[in-house]
């Protein structure tokens, strides 16, 4: 066998490169783009509504931002040499630029100067790509749990904000038919994920949302009235809503929010390299990036924004154990249609935001549980790692329950430190640093958060331990096979006090933490 059919082999091992076949592709592709079609429409909805376009060229905006969605995600799925990570991550219109692009809107550079801040700063994080991609080393579980758990509970406010109604001016946000559909969804998913069958189970998510809309349409909260309002099909047109324009604030201030999307991609692609199973390596890191940046710089050209990783389903992934490339590059074949055929748009747009909500808290909440899954391999013992990630996790929570938190700092660091997944990378990557890499100055004795997670047994059990003495079930047992009384179960009258083994009388109290202790001997 040569060297490259090897390479092959070990290829075609990986679990992401397993093909389903074209309908099951396109089955759970179809659910991937269910979860995150409600994020990708949000940005040009808000980013067209404060530039007051009209509802026409939004919907332009909406239909741009499905097709460069699409093609982002067949460039990081399939990839192509030095683009792609080849890992199954949709790509769409990044939440972290919403606030920043709006203040360039408001600030009157206009939507144009929106799209030439995108393209100017994306191409220079294309450049800085190699920086990004040789920080892997700076990512081990201790980073990577940390960021994963944030992930999921970062988005938890989404989930509960869909299942309320999605639209908070709303008179019935909140309502409890509102609750009660994102409830009856989430129990549907539950009860399709325990049934025998593992098609249906790994499909309980579109299942579940598709039986949902159909209640909803039933009790009245659905509405498929609009569906044939508008044309079928609508190009994106090159430039249609202006050429770009440059201007030095806005592209500083599209710059860090640049940086952000790299750091959340870079937790993306990682979180999704946990979850396959499957190695993740500089060079692929920096492939994904690349194919992060380049989109970004293209998408303006047709009426989109800065492109990244889409957080909620690396959940998906999780939940459904699918983890074939294919299936994602299915679903951006779907966007991409989506994106010329805005009438099946407006279809997926009709699934009511509470189905979504109750689906959401399962996606979600599987992102988090996976982080902690990551955690649960750390070693906590004699380091700092305990400290690291109860840091890091209460910097990613303050945005997420402050949100106003970072209001009065600079604009730059706000635009960080907003977002709960940079705040927690950036805090866990220095922290990781600091303790794990410069270790000078250390302590030999770590403090009282350290020590506490490590269990501790006094000199005086210890000595009162014989060769051979083992824990089974809670019960001392001697070499013999015989249970050694603790001092509290030795019985008080003679007659049973002679007939006890002496070491046991003799023997201080046994600590609880011992009696559970396994193969305990001295």
């Amino acid at each position: 066998m040569t060297k490259n059919s090897r390479s092959a082999a070990v290829v075609s091992t990986r679990p992401e490169d397993k093909k389903l076949g074209i309908g099951a592709n396109f089955a759970y592709g179809f659910q991937h783009v269910l979860t995150m079609y409600g994020g990708i429409v949000a940005v040009p909805l808000i980013v067209g509504q404060a530039a007051g376009l009209a509802s026409a060229d939004i919907g332009l905006l909406i239909a741009a931002c499905l097709f460069m969605g699409g093609l982002a995600t067949l460039l990081q799925t399939i990839g192509v040499p030095f683009f792609g990570s080849q890992l199954p991550l949709v790509q769409g219109v990044s939440f972290a630029g919403v606030a920043t692009m709006v203040a360039i809107v408001n600030g009157g550079g206009g939507l144009q100067s929106v799209f030439g801040a995108v393209i100017v700063s994306s191409a220079v994080g294309l450049l800085i790509t190699p920086i990004f991609s040789k920080i892997i080393r700076f990512f081990p579980p201790v980073v990577t749990g940390t960021v994963i758990t944030v992930i999921g509970l970062s988005l938890m406010p989404v989930a509960a904000n869909w299942a309320m109604g999605g639209n908070r001016t709303a008179e019935n946000y909140g309502s409890v038919a509102n609750i009660g559909l994102a409830a009856v969804t989430l129990a549907i998913v539950l009860l399709l994920s325990k049934v025998g069958s593992s098609t249906i189970s790994r499909l309980s998510i579109l299942l579940a949302m598709v039986i949902g809309t159909l209640i909803a349409l039933a009790v009245g909260m659905a509405d498929f009235s609009k569906i044939g309002e508008g044309s079928i099909v609508a190009f994106p047109t090159p430039f249609h809503l202006g050429m770009p324009t440059f201007h030095i604030a806005a592209i500083i201030s599209m710059f860090i929010v640049v940086l952000v999307i790299m750091v959340e991609t870079s937790a993306d692609i990682l979180a999704v390299g946990e979850i396959v199973e499957t190695k993740i390596d500089s060079r692929r890191l920096g492939d994904g990036l690349r194919a992060d940046m380049a989109a970004s710089v293209v998408a303006p050209i047709f009426g989109s924004f800065t492109q990244s990783a889409f957080a909620q389903n690396v959940g998906l992934v999780a939940v459904t154990g699918i983890k074939s490339r294919f299936v994602v590059a299915a679903g951006g074949v779907i966007l991409v249609v989506l994106g010329v055929l805005p009438i099946m748009g407006r279809v997926v747009a009709a699934v009511p935001t509470p189905v979504l909500g109750g689906a959401g808290i399962v996606l979600f909440g599987t992102v988090a549980a996976s982080g902690i899954r990551s955690l649960s391999s750390v070693s906590y013992k004699n380091n700092m790692n305990m400290i690291i990630v109860a840091t890091a996790i209460g910097a990613g929570i303050i945005p997420i329950a402050a949100p106003t938190f970072y209001d009065k700092f600079p604009s730059w660091f706000a635009t960080i430190f907003h977002s709960g997944i940079s705040s927690a990378a950036v805090v866990a990557i220095l922290l990781n640093l600091l303790f794990n890499h410069l270790k000078f100055g250390n302590s030999e004795n770590p403090s009282v958060f350290a020590a506490g997670t490590d269990r501790q047994v006094s000199p005086e059990v210890l000595e009162c331990l014989l060769d051979g003495d083992r824990c089974e079930n809670g019960k001392l047992i001697d070499a013999n096979g015989n249970e050694v009384l603790i001092t509290s179960q030795i019985p008080t009258t003679p007659a049973a006090a002679g007939s006890t083994q002496e070491r046991a009388s003799a023997s201080p109290p046994l600590p609880a933490e011992t009696a559970a202790k396994p193969n305990a001997k001295h």
